[in-house]
């Protein structure tokens, strides 16, 4: 029995002096260090990256053995262990990095994972297993590199805006309508025959009809008498004045047949002799020797002569007077109407009561735009496409269900509008859906094929930048919009003075919290604690992130932001 205890203690000796080295390897003397950059870890993308490194001072190494370093994130529920870092002696036949047992080293080891929100409040630390001639030696303790995870730009604004699209409501429509009474050369009574043309029955029902419809105001009629530019000019004046005054008093009759008590005033202007209209009528005819005649009126100004010299071309004038002249002895009727749309009261009115849907299109569009009620803005846009098939009215049902964050309700609208439709504002507004729903890739493609539908694209273009890490990308598209957005990108670029003045703009719990991280960057105790305590005031939910946010790890043991965060 004896003899058996004395073998197995001296094999034990044989182990233990065979392992003696490898062993030590588990006390660390001076000179080793271990580094995560950067420290805290920083989330960017939902990746987080970092580089490990490490120094081996000399004769520390074993020549035989391994080491493997596993750097492991532990987190609230939970830890990641990530590839290892496999280090070797001198005389170990492997692939891995060598530490030579003389002179010692430094390594440097890459790591990248996906990061979960458990992994808000985290450590890093190294684990070690040495392997000599087929045995493993664990260390006893790991060794700690690394505190928290900085998760900031998830304090990102997730609000993408969405574009409305305008209705074409006009309240004063203008209309108006002409009509033409010919003369007889030398005459000034309007004959039967003119009062039956089609153009002058049509004036005369345009007139009565604005005179007696309520929505419509007669605002003007005028008539413009002529005579056309041959014989006397004193002849002439006479005429033209003496047909501007019948036309007005066959106006006049129209409406007392009409019983219209109170008709708008007509007024009358004359031509005595119309060589702009002769020149017009001259220019778009097809006489053969037009330009002969055009010459003639360019080159003299004074009437009598024109007339002259135009009579002198006798085969031409005979031309002129059967086709030129005889449509210069006019009087020319033209009536302005103004048709008047609904007023905001009553259109109004009618949604608020659901007497709307006699409205045309464009007034439904327009009336949503006067109610308060969320709900009945989207009412009536949904009706607006429905009854009239309008792109518009279902992309403005959409526009607000997504400020409502309704994704399903928002998708449902503009589902109905055709997809071979491409309306910038609609493109747009299917991105927010992408976005709130968190497929960032497809958001960012229909942001981009919507960059005509306005400044809301880029605001858009800028939360995708964040959420892709692209941070002076997105301040760029973000600039002058004064939002926690823009103040989170500047920071994130490391902008801190001009984030600091763009978080001063925005009064929301999110904006004082970008203030208290200012402050906490900047070494400002106060600005920090003062804006921290606002920010939790206008949302408590701000408490729990603050309490592990490493953004304040300098504050973690400061009573007073205990008090606040805890």
């Amino acid at each position: 029995m004896k003899g058996l205890k004395f073998a197995i203690v001296a094999l034990a000796g044989v182990v233990l002096a065979g392992c003696g080295g490898a062993e030590k390897m588990k006390e660390l003397p001076q000179g080793t260090s271990f580094k995560v950059t950067p420290n805290p870890l920083e989330v960017h993308a939902n990746k987080v990256k970092a580089t490990i490194e490490g120094t081996v001072p000399a004769k520390y190494f074993n020549k035989k053995a391994t080491l493997e370093i596993t750097p492991v994130l532990v987190y609230n529920g939970g830890e990641l262990a990530l590839p290892s870092k496999i280090l070797q002696g001198e005389d170990v036949q492997a692939n891995n990095q060598v530490i030579n047992y003389e002179a010692g080293g430094s390594w440097k080891h890459d790591v990248e994972f996906d990061y979960k929100d458990e992994m808000f409040r985290a450590e890093m630390e190294l684990r070690f297993v040495i392997t000599y001639k087929d045995k493993q030696i664990p260390f006893d303790a790991p060794q700690k590199i690394g505190i928290g995870t900085m998760a900031t730009y998830k304090l990102v604004d997730l609000d993408p805006k969405p574009v409305m699209l305008k209705d074409k409501f006009v309240r004063v429509t203008p209309e108006e309508k002409e009509a033409q009474i010919n003369f007889v050369i030398q005459k000034s009574d309007i004959r039967k025959s003119e009062l039956t043309k089609d153009e002058v029955k049509m004036l005369n029902d345009f007139l009565l009809d604005a005179a007696k419809t309520s929505n419509k105001q007669l605002k003007e009629i005028k008539v413009s008498a002529y005579a056309s530019p041959d014989g006397p000019e004193t002849l002439n004046d006479k005429l033209s004045k003496e047909r501007g005054k019948n036309t007005d008093s066959y106006l006049a009759d129209v409406f007392k047949k009409g019983k219209v008590t109170n008709p708008a005033t007509v007024s009358v202007e004359t031509t005595s002799e119309d060589w702009e209209g002769f020149q017009k009528q001259v220019q778009a005819s097809n006489i053969e020797d037009k330009d002969l005649i055009l010459r003639v009126l360019s080159m003299y100004s004074d009437p009598e002569v024109r007339e002259k010299e135009i009579k002198n071309l006798s085969k031409v004038y005979k031309v002129l007077a059967e086709k030129v002249l005889p449509e210069l002895r006019r009087s020319r009727m033209i009536a302005k109407v103004d048709k008047v749309g609904y007023s905001d009261d009553t259109l109004k009115y009618m949604v608020e009561n659901n007497a709307y849907d006699s409205l045309n299109v464009e007034e439904m569009l327009y009336a949503a735009t006067l109610v308060d009620n969320v709900d009945k803005k989207i009412e009536v846009y949904m009706k607006a496409g429905e009854k009239f098939n309008c792109a518009r009215g279902y992309n403005n049902a959409a526009y607000y269900y997504i400020l409502n964050k309704n994704t399903a309700a928002a998708k449902a609208a503009l589902d109905k509008i055709p997809a071979d439709q491409k309306i910038p504002a609609v493109t747009n507004n299917r991105g927010c859906i992408a976005l709130m729903e968190g497929n960032y890739e497809a958001a960012e493609k229909l942001f981009a094929d919507a960059a005509d539908a306005g400044n809301e694209v880029k605001y858009n273009l800028g939360i995708i930048a964040i959420l892709k890490g692209q941070y002076p990308a997105a301040a760029e598209y973000l600039g002058g919009t004064d939002s926690f957005n823009q103040g989170l990108a500047l920071l994130l670029s490391g902008k801190v003075d001009a984030a600091k003045n763009t978080f001063a703009k925005v009064e929301t719990a999110k904006g004082y919290y970008g203030r208290a991280i200012v402050g906490a960057r900047m070494q400002e105790e106060a600005t920090t604690l003062d804006n921290l305590r606002t920010a939790i005031g206008k949302d408590a939910s701000l408490k729990a992130r603050a309490k592990d946010d490493v953004e304040f790890r300098n504050f973690f043991q400061n009573e007073a932001f205990k008090a606040i965060a805890e």
